[in-house]
């Protein structure tokens, strides 16, 4: 997967271009709301292992690979396209842990299509697009949602890609390890439209 060097795309949050003012969390640990709530800008990175955080059934307790990047802040705040694309999906994965309301666009890059899902939005997200939509590189297309509407997390961004279309506004945020080789064949390093985060 190229790392789409000749294009610039937009950021997908009003997060600080110093990178020292990103706290970089460390989830091998554990989940620490208290502390993800104490900075203004956090990152959750890709392919982290992470500890004692996904509990519920959905899960089976044995998803525990991370498939995209967390940004974490305030809930309300604005979310952007990185490039311009087509709304291909739109659902809220309201069951606890899950994703809440989440948005899925498909991007031409490179002559190959990538599908972009942007999760744990608020309700007013799911009206703020439509499917079918064509959307403009910086274009505003959700806001963060709050603990009680996002599967009850932290308000954060889940920003994952794919290589292959989903079908749906869901992709699996967290796989087994034994299946970690193949995913992250189908759900590359996000880092590749959003830059140098860590």
């Amino acid at each position: 997967m190229s790392t789409f060097s000749d294009y610039n795309f937009a950021k997908v949050m009003d997060y600080p271009d110093n990178r020292d003012e990103l706290f970089v969390f460390d989830f091998t640990r554990g989940y620490d709301a208290d502390l993800i709530r104490s900075k203004e800008w956090g990152i959750g990175k890709y392919n982290e292992k992470r500890s004692n955080m996904y509990m519920e059934s959905m899960f089976d307790n044995e998803r525990n690979i991370h498939m995209g990047i967390d940004i974490w802040t305030r809930s309300g705040a604005p979310v952007f396209s990185f490039w311009e694309g087509k709304v291909c999906y739109i659902q809220n994965n309201d069951q606890p842990g899950d994703y809440g309301p989440t948005i899925v666009i498909k991007y031409e890059l490179n002559d190959s299509s990538l599908y972009a899902l942007y999760g744990h939005l608020s309700k007013e997200s799911l009206t703020m697009v439509s499917i079918g939509e064509e959307i403009k590189k910086g274009q505003k297309i959700a806001t963060l949602g709050s603990q009680q509407v996002n599967g009850g997390w932290a308000p954060h961004l889940h920003f994952q890609l794919s290589v292959e279309d989903p079908q749906e506004a869901d992709m699996p945020g967290v796989v087994a390890p034994e299946n970690r080789e193949e995913t992250l064949q189908k759900y590359p390093d996000p880092r590749i439209v959003l830059g140098d985060l860590y």
